[in-house]
Order: C-alpha cells, then structure tokens, then sequence
C-alpha cells in the first residue's frame, strides 16, 4: 500500500474555516470586520445568526461610545457612515436626589479631553490626593480635543455597521441555528453542520446557545429592575451635556443626541416599569417630564417606549477549547454606566489581536492556550466592572436619609478633585493602560 503523504493528510484533515462568528448583532459584525482587516494573514471566516434575514429589530437604545471605541470604529471604516449623525459629550452631571424635590443640585461634573498618555496619568494619579490641588475648574487647563464619549442612536449605528460591512464584502448566513458543538484535535463542529472551524465564536448575547453548547456556565442575578428605553424632542437645548440622576426607583439617564433629542434610559423596579410604558402617551410623557426636572422642558416622547428586564450575568470562563465568548454572551450588565456596548467591542479589538498575532506566529489559534491569552486580558477587567456597577446600583438606588447624605459627601469631594476627575474621564474614554491597538486607533 503506498503511504499518503504527510501534507495530504494534513490537507484532508485540517478544517475548511479558520473562524465560525455565531451571532451577527453589532459585537459578531465588528468582529468580523475586524478579523477580515487584518494585515499580514488571512483568516477563513463565516459569520451566521440564527435570526431570519430582515428580522432584527430597530435598536432604539442611545449608546455612549467612549473615545478608544470611536477610534476603533475609524479604524474599521465604521465611524464614517456615522460621525455626522453621533453626538459629542461636553460633560456628564451626575445628581442624587428624590423624585418630588424640584431643585436638583449637580454633586458631579465629568467633563474633559480624551488623550493623556500613561506618563501623565502616572502624575496625575500622584496628585490626585494632594490636598494643595483639590479646588479648581476641571476643565480650564485641558486643550480642545477628542471628547471622552459620543452619543449616537442605536439604528444609526446599526445602518453604520452594516455598511461598513457592505464595503468590506463581509456577509451574513441567516437562519443558522446552534444546536450542539462538537470539538476535536483540529477543530469545532456545530450540531449537524459538516464543516469546522478552527475557532467559533459565540457572540450571541445574554441566552448564548454558543455558551450553553460549550458547558460553560454563568454567575448572575436578576435585578428586579428594568430599564424604560424611548427618545424624546425637547425645547431647551442639551448643547451635548449628559445627565444621570440617581433616584431612589434607579438611576434615569437622559443623554444627548443631534437635533435637540436625547435618548432616555429610565431604570425603575420591573413591574412599575411595565406599568409606566403601558400608560397612554399623555400621561407616560407627563411621568417621563417629572424624573427629567425643570431643566428639560417642553418634552415630546417621539419613539413609543419600550422595556428592558435587567440583570447581572457572567460567564464563569470566557474561552473553553477552541471556543471564545465575547459580548452579552459573555457578560451582561447594569446599564448605569454605560459600558455594555465598550467592554463587548473590547472584547472584539482584544481578541482580534490575540488570533491574528498567533495566526501570524503559525498557531493554532483555537488552542486552549492561545485563547487564555484573550481571556487574561479581558475577564479580570469585566468582573471589575461589574462589581462597580453592582456596587453603585445597591448604594443609590434607596432612599436611606444617612446613606444619601454620605454618599452626597462623597460626590461632592471627587468634584473637588480635579486630578482624580481627569483620571475617572481617562478611564471612561478607555484608552489608557494595556488597551489593544484597534482601540488605539491602530491597525492590527
């Protein structure tokens, strides 16, 4: 019998794809358009989702794109399609107080220029509790730059990422449904499907079927909250200003849009939420004006509301051989800080790395110890986070008289602090520390 030779048989045996993308909402796009970008390899890629094609819904949520996403977003060609259509943020203010209290004092200011480099950030950190530099105007002494954020609505970024896609040729397989996945020395099998990937990559949100095929199991809770998402039009005009009051039903967000609109993100318990989005326009308008205060005015609700049940859920593992999570299916959290969408397209320019730097080493990159890499890079970030999140949502959403009055305190002192504030905008804009170079606005 004549032997095959070894190159034959590692041509019959390796798989036909590099990486499979189960899930094409925003995080699976970007990732695709990301991976087929890359310079020096080229990556064997299908991106599927189980959804029928024309079937996604309109995403009316309002997202805060911190500067290291923006400049990830140019760099894939997405930005574009969208950066006359995204809102620049001049400042956040953050207030604490009851829903009948008409004055709302502003505890708060967040404002500042996005680019300080790690040299900076090391002094800053020196003098953030230097008692000599507490007062002052936090932003007198920034240049005029990038801001930390941009607000933009969600369709707008939906009709952005899609068209950056169309332009680079990356397309969708509709109606492919995960059912199992079945890994071997050479690569990952879905259900009944006869080819394998080298890699598959769940990012199919918060009920990933990648995740529950994969064994990999969650931590979480439910908050008991949900978040009232609509648009409105008002009169009095934002001039890019975010605001988040913390009331004692959960924090409500009103954040800017072009054209004097700004998108709402009202948390309250889950069954006043649903009561609130069932009230006839009037009266939900009239509910909506109240939790806004007397600074937005003349209010017109000009998309129907719609409710979002909220809750804590992480991935115990975000990669398992030859399998990686990213996005909602790999972590899913509470809205107040506006991260959800930046920590999954950090997920996206981490991983993107980690698998075009290895593919150019000659790795396998669906290997258990080229994936530890992505997940040592993100996980421990994440989890921070969370805890954060959690952390501020259990102490401002009550109406504890002590606890108010120190948390007021507490508030009022880091407004003093103007090193320690141009740190929290550095954090915020998400371009300091080891951030990956997409995020730095570099190629990969």
């Amino acid at each position: 019998m004549t032997p095959v030779p070894e190159e034959q048989v590692r041509e019959e045996i390796d798989p036909p794809l590099d990486v499979t993308i189960a899930g094409a909402g925003l995080v699976g796009q970007v990732l695709a358009l990301a991976l087929s970008g890359a310079s020096g390899v080229t990556l064997r890629q299908r991106l599927v989702d189980a959804a029928p094609a024309g079937r996604a819904p309109a995403d009316l949520r309002t997202y805060a794109i911190a500067a290291g996403t923006r400049r990830m977003l140019e760099e894939l060609g997405i930005w574009r399609h969208i950066a006359d259509k995204a809102e620049r943020c001049s400042e956040m203010r953050i207030s604490d107080s009851r829903l009948a209290e008409v004055v709302r004092p502003v505890f708060l200011t967040i404002a500042g220029d996005a680019h300080m480099d790690d040299a900076y950030l090391a002094d800053l950190a020196y003098e953030a509790f230097d008692p000599d530099d507490i007062d002052g105007e936090m932003s007198g002494d920034w240049p005029e730059g990038e801001p930390f954020a941009h607000f933009v609505d969600g369709r707008d970024l939906q009709a952005a990422v899609a068209a950056a896609c169309e332009d680079a040729g990356v397309r969708i397989e509709h109606g492919f449904s995960v059912r199992g996945v079945e890994t071997d020395t050479y690569g990952v099998r879905i259900g009944a499907e006869t080819f394998s990937s080298r890699l598959l990559v769940g990012a199919d949100g918060a009920k990933s079927a990648v995740r529950k095929a994969s064994g990999i199991r969650t931590i979480g809770w439910s908050y008991r909250q949900a978040a009232i998402i609509t648009i409105i039009r008002h009169e009095v005009p934002h001039e890019g200003a975010a605001i988040q009051h913390f009331l004692p039903g959960g924090p409500f967000a009103i954040l800017p849009l072009p054209g004097n609109r700004s998108g709402i993100v009202w948390t309250e318990p889950e069954d006043r939420a649903q009561r609130f989005a069932a009230l006839s326009p009037e009266a939900f308008a009239e509910e909506l004006a109240q939790r806004a205060g007397p600074e937005i005015s003349d209010i017109e609700v000009i998309e129907a509301p719609r409710v979002y049940p909220l809750e804590l859920g992480l991935a115990r593992a975000f990669v398992a051989p030859r399998i990686a999570l990213v996005g909602d299916a790999a972590h899913r959290l509470h809205p107040l800080a506006g991260l959800g969408l930046n920590l999954g397209l950090r997920d996206v320019a981490a991983l993107t790395q980690v698998v075009v730097e290895a593919a150019r080493r000659g790795e396998d990159i669906g290997s258990l110890a080229v994936l530890e890499r992505y997940q040592r890079w993100r996980r421990f970030d994440t989890v921070q986070v969370a805890a954060a999140t959690e952390a501020i949502n259990r102490l401002f959403s009550n109406d504890v008289g002590p606890l108010r009055m120190l948390r007021d305190i507490g508030l009022g002192l880091v407004d003093r602090m103007v090193p320690l504030k141009k740190m929290i905008v550095a954090e915020a804009a998400g371009t300091t520390g080891d951030a990956p170079r997409l995020l730095r606005g570099e190629p990969v």
